[in-house]
């Protein structure tokens, strides 16, 4: 089954980090993969490994910009010639069905803000062939919002090792190995909330140090804001080696998908402290870490001082039940999208 994926752009976002974990592990399930994007750095490895990689513009919010990704959309169609086209996230679906008028399209859908779900299962509704909901949560929203129906597979991560150990990684950022580090992946954009953490950040005693691993349009005023002990990291195509030196991972966001930096965060074995929303509950429904009320600075701040400072309380909130493997995904994957082929 030729499977094409198409979606924005393949930089350090968790929509990104399933769809280059998914072209990697198509072989496993009898898939010939390619990507269509607007490229990034998993774009480039994904390249550099054999996987076909088509450059695709971002498709801006207008007529314009959404016409001429169609329109370079439709000749990585025509070079590749896909059974099926694995869409991620709406404004690809857009993209994807002018570019694909006659081919099965299937929607993965990783989350919008509440307000703008109405408007998703608008275009949804018209688009897709079939829609997945990467958290239970998101497909009660589409549901609610008039979705007619969704298939629900949680999202998991493609296993990897470090490639650089705690110490070199500590070394390089000028961290003694003693000090608490907690790690927050995720952009520097609104629904992260990194003002919130800011706020929790003020109320941790100590030496610890807060890193941020990413990038965005607030990351000048969240700098104007932060004390010394907050490090602007960037975005960052190490975030495994990041785990593998933190001793906490945590997200303020004001709503989730399922986030994968969570998921990473728990095959790493590392605990993590976030927001009661959506799909970062699910990820925790197991165990795995803390939630905390959504926008609420004391009790983020009370959290992260229990599992900085306290070994015990860390091996306490990392036990977890057993959740979505890599084989069960990509397993669920292949027989969704085979349905969808029969049954065309």
């Amino acid at each position: 089954m030729r499977v094409l994926h198409v979606i924005s752009e393949m930089g350090a976002g968790g929509a990104e980090a399933l769809v280059a974990g998914m072209a990697s592990a198509g072989s496993d399930v009898g898939w010939e993969s390619a990507v269509a994007s607007g490229g990034g750095f998993r774009a480039d490895a994904l390249r550099a490994n054999g996987v076909p990689v088509f450059d695709v513009p971002l498709a801006r919010r207008s007529p314009v910009g959404v016409l001429r990704a169609a329109l370079a959309t439709r000749g990585a169609v025509r070079r590749f010639r896909p059974d099926v086209v694995l869409a991620h996230n709406v404004s690809a679906s857009l993209v994807a069905r002018i570019a694909a008028p006659r081919r099965p399209l299937v929607t993965v859908f990783h989350g919008v803000a509440e307000a703008d779900v109405p408007g998703a299962v608008r275009v949804l509704r018209r688009v897709s062939s079939c829609v997945v909901a990467v958290a239970s949560a998101s497909a009660s929203r589409l549901l609610d919002a008039g979705l007619d129906s969704v298939v629900v597979i949680p999202n998991a991560v493609i296993p990897t090792l470090p490639q650089v150990d705690r110490e070199t990684v500590r070394r390089s950022l000028g961290t003694p190995l003693d000090v608490p580090v907690a790690l927050c992946p995720a952009r520097l954009e609104p629904q992260k909330r990194h003002d919130v953490l800011l706020d929790a950040w003020a109320k941790v005693p100590g030496d610890a140090e807060l890193w941020l691993a990413g990038d965005g349009s607030l990351r000048a005023a969240l700098e104007g804001r932060a004390d010394g002990r907050v490090r602007f990291l960037g975005t960052r195509t190490d975030v495994r080696d990041l785990l593998e030196a933190a001793d906490v991972t945590v997200l303020t966001s004001d709503w989730e998908g399922m986030p994968i930096a969570l998921l990473e965060s728990l095959a790493a074995g590392r605990p993590i402290v976030a927001s009661d929303v959506d799909g970062v509950r699910e990820v925790l429904s197991g165990g795995g870490g803390v939630l905390v009320p959504r926008r609420d600075p004391a009790s983020t701040a009370k959290a992260l001082r229990d599992l900085l400072h306290s070994p015990v309380a860390r091996a306490v909130a990392t036990s977890r039940d057993g959740s979505t493997d890599a084989h069960t995904l990509m397993k669920s994957y292949d027989e969704l999208l085979r349905t969808v082929l029969e049954g065309r």
